[in-house]
């Protein structure tokens, strides 16, 4: 997740590819905040990283590097920020991650029956 300075409001899935081929969006170069989650299929999604203004876009830069999607939205970002590394996402968020994780196995070509081949 990564959260901006100038689009507070907006979200805008960017796929691997999609950042390989149109270089990576001015907003995140912008990025103040930046979230990253993991998720092992067993338990809810986990804080792997949070940081800001350089740390950020370290965060950020290292997904790109590792074809990692990254999923632009502020608001989320913000709630996300609270929590420390290794911190489960709370329940109130399991919808929102649930629809960006389905959003992420689309990219991959996964369905919900490969989806358990993570």
């Amino acid at each position: 997740m990564a959260d901006q300075s100038q689009n507070k409001s907006g979200q805008k899935p960017l796929s691997p590819e999609a950042q390989r081929t149109a270089g990576i969006a001015d907003s995140l170069l912008q990025a103040t905040e930046a979230v990253a989650l993991s998720y092992d299929g067993l338990k809810a999604p986990t804080v792997s990283a949070r940081g800001e203004d350089e740390l950020a876009q370290a965060i950020i830069q290292l997904a790109i590097q590792h074809d990692v999607p990254v999923y632009e939205n502020a608001s989320l970002t913000r709630w996300l920020s609270q929590l420390s590394v290794g911190d489960e996402i709370p329940q109130d968020l399991y919808q929102v991650i649930a629809e960006i994780l389905a959003f992420v196995y689309m990219l991959e070509g996964k369905t919900p029956a490969s989806a358990d081949q993570l």
